[in-house]
C-alpha cells in the first residue's frame, strides 16, 4: 500500500485529495492548521487510512516534527501533495501590506521547498513523486496577482527544476496548475463571500474534486511517465485581453 502527504488537507482541493486517494487505497497523511477539521475527516476515513497531523506549515520546528513523529504505518512516503497555499488580497500592488506578502511568501514558497527537502531523501529512496500545487496565476498575469502569481510561478518553475536535478532517480515530479475552481480560497483572498459567490455564480467552475482526480490520475501513471504541467480550467474560462492605458 502507497502513501500520501497531502498539506492544506482542511477544505478545498486538500481535502478532496485526502479522499480521492484514501477511497483508491492509499494510506495518507494529512496536514493542515484547523485540528476540529483534520479530527473530523479521520473520524470519517478511519485512522488506519488517514494520520491527521495538526500545525502551521510555516512552522520550521513544527515541520520538522511532524514529520519525525510519523507513526508506523506511515513512515515510508510515496508522494508528496504539496497543496498548502493562501492568496491573500485582491488589491494592486502599491495598495497591499507587506504582512499579507510575507505570509504568502512563506506559505507558498518556503513552506514548499522546506517540505521538499524534508522529504526527499525517503522520495529518492522510493522512487516516489511530488505533486505541487501551481495555478494559472502562474503563466498569466493580472491586476491584484502580484504576489500571488509570483509565488505561484516559483512553484511551477521549482517543479521543473527539480525534474532536473532528480534526472535518473527515478522520482517523478508535476505541476498542476488549476483556473477557476469554487473553493472557501476566494472567499479567504477577498474576505467576502458575497463577492466569491458572484464569480462563480451561473460559471460551471471545477470543484475541488475536479483537481483531486487529476492528481490521483498524474500519481497513477505507470512509473515510467511523467506530467511535467498540467493546465486546467473549466470551459467556462479562457484568456483575458490586454489592458491598453488611454491618456486625457
Amino acid at each position: 500500500m502507497k502513501t500520501a502527504i497531502v498539506t492544506g488537507a482542511t477544505a478545498g482541493i486538500g481535502e478532496a485529495a485526502v479522499r480521492a486517494f484514501a477511497g483508491a487505497g492509499w494510506r495518507v497523511i494529512g496536514t493542515g492548521r484547523r485540528a476540529d477539521r483534520l479530527e473530523a475527516l479521520a473520524d470519517e476515513i478511519g485512522r488506519d487510512t488517514l494520520h491527521t497531523i495538526a500545525f502551521d506549515i510555516r512552522d520550521e520546528a513544527a515541520r520538522e516534527q511532524a514529520l519525525r513523529d510519523l507513526p508506523d504505518g506511515f513512515r515510508d512516503v510515496d508522494l508528496l501533495v504539496n497543496n498548502a497555499g493562501l492568496a491573500l488580497g485582491t488589491a494592486p500592488a502599491q495598495e497591499t501590506k507587506l504582512d499579507d506578502w510575507m505570509t504568502m511568501i512563506d506559505t507558498n514558497v518556503v513552506a514548499l521547498v522546506a517540505m521538499t527537502r524534508l522529504l526527499l531523501p525517503g522520495l529518492i529512496a522510493r522512487k516516489g513523486a511530488i505533486i505541487n500545487l501551481s495555478s494559472v496565476a502562474a503563466n498569466y498575469p493580472y491586476t491584484g496577482g502580484n504576489v500571488y502569481g509570483a509565488t505561484k510561478a516559483f512553484a511551477r518553475q521549482f517543479s521543473l527544476c527539480l525534474r532536473s536535478d532528480l534526472h535518473g532517480t527515478g522520482v517523478r515530479v508535476t505541476s498542476i496548475e488549476p483556473g477557476m475552481v469554487e473553493t472557501e480560497f476566494t472567499t479567504v483572498r477577498t474576505g467576502d463571500k458575497a463577492a466569491s459567490d458572484k464569480l462563480y455564480a451561473g460559471s460551471n467552475p471545477m470543484t475541488g474534486e475536479d483537481i483531486a482526480q487529476t492528481m490521483l490520475w498524474v500519481a497513477s501513471l505507470p512509473p515510467h511517465l511523467n506530467i511535467n504541467s498540467l493546465e486546467l480550467m473549466p470551459v467556462s474560462q479562457s484568456f483575458a485581453g490586454f489592458q491598453v492605458a488611454r491618456e486625457g
